[in-house]
């Protein structure tokens, strides 16, 4: 076992894959010499050339445009978007191209492009730098979006996103790239958890509480402390947001009766909407109580010095808790 940060986790998941498969190649601004403003591609570029590690234009389109013109010809690019604001200008690539190729070429065409984006606020940043687009991608047919929590599933889930012949958005907690926890790096890639299943993290039987990337934290937070007053929590981490492991999420429902979804993305439309809805087509006569959400408030994200006013916090989560458990 090694003792990695997330940064240091992808870091090493992609100097993995690319060491395997020749093909594999990293594209993004200052992603190269600098090694990315987080730091996750250091040393990549020094190591595979910059033919392999290539510091591209300012231009998300132009970035995602290429990609699909190299992945249509045998490559596997991974694609860096330096913020998650930045994503905006390539959505028309993203949704009307990438997404589209396989089905509209009845299978013949794939598309094995990974899209890393650090996504969700907490780190201090200006406008543009702090956001959750989850929910735009999330709900465009053709497209897989993850997101890992921690070390292990981070060097793990950047594997198996470039080896996959699907499109996949990868989402990267920014606010949590300096977590540390322990990966086991000599392990064989076949042996890793399925890229698209949940994860319960925490045994409880009086509420499910669900999560996914940056929020996974704060969950586990608050289900220590409802632990303290005797209330049995069990945290699950989706890490696949589509597709969503709902048979993972169903049978902890069916156990506990009451759900709790936690994102920092705005509330209308998000994740929070769609998986409870699916849990009321699904286990409708095992609840108790109304599926509940704590999310971000239908606003932009807000300047930084009152983020943490936006951000669902243990506190939020608790307060839903009580609610919850009142019915």
């Amino acid at each position: 076992m090694e003792q990695l940060t997330i940064v240091s986790a992808i870091n090493k998941g992609l100097r993995r894959a690319m060491a395997a498969d020749s093909k594999v190649l990293l594209m993004g601004e200052d992603i190269g010499k600098l090694g990315g403003v987080f730091r996750v591609t250091e040393g990549l570029q020094k190591e595979f050339s910059d033919e392999r590690v290539i510091d591209s234009p300012l231009a998300e389109s132009g970035i995602v445009g290429t990609a699909i013109g190299l992945a249509l010809n045998g490559f596997r690019p991974v694609v860096e978007i330096q913020f998650d604001g930045f994503v905006y200008p390539a959505f028309d690539q993203i949704v009307s191209q990438m997404a589209r190729m396989r089905y509209r070429s009845r299978g013949a065409l794939s598309l094995p492009i990974t899209m890393r984006i650090p996504f969700g606020g907490g780190i201090g940043s200006v406008e543009h730098h702090s956001e959750s687009p989850e929910a735009y991608f999330s709900a465009t047919p053709g497209l897989r979006v993850i997101s890992a929590a921690d070390s292990h599933d981070a060097y793990w889930m950047i594997q198996q996103a470039i080896f996959s012949d699907d499109p996949v958005i990868f989402l990267e907690p920014k606010r949590r790239y300096w977590q540390k926890g322990d990966v086991d790096t000599d392990a064989d890639l076949s042996s890793a958890m399925p890229m698209f299943s949940a994860k319960v993290l925490t045994d409880g039987s009086d509420c499910t509480l669900i999560s996914y990337g940056p929020t996974v934290v704060t969950a586990l937070q608050a289900a220590k402390f409802a632990q303290e007053d005797g209330v049995g929590i069990e945290v699950i981490d989706m890490r696949s947001l589509s597709p969503i492991d709902m048979h993972t999420i169903a049978t902890s429902v069916r156990k506990t009766g009451r759900v709790i979804v936690v994102h920092e993305a705005p509330g209308s439309g998000g994740l929070g909407a769609e998986i409870g809805q699916r849990i009321m087509e699904t286990c409708f006569t095992d609840l108790k109580a109304p599926v509940l959400r704590v999310t971000g408030y239908d606003t932009p994200y807000p300047a930084s010095r009152i983020e943490e006013h936006y951000l669902p916090d243990a506190d939020r989560i608790l307060d839903a808790l009580e609610k919850v458990m009142s019915y």
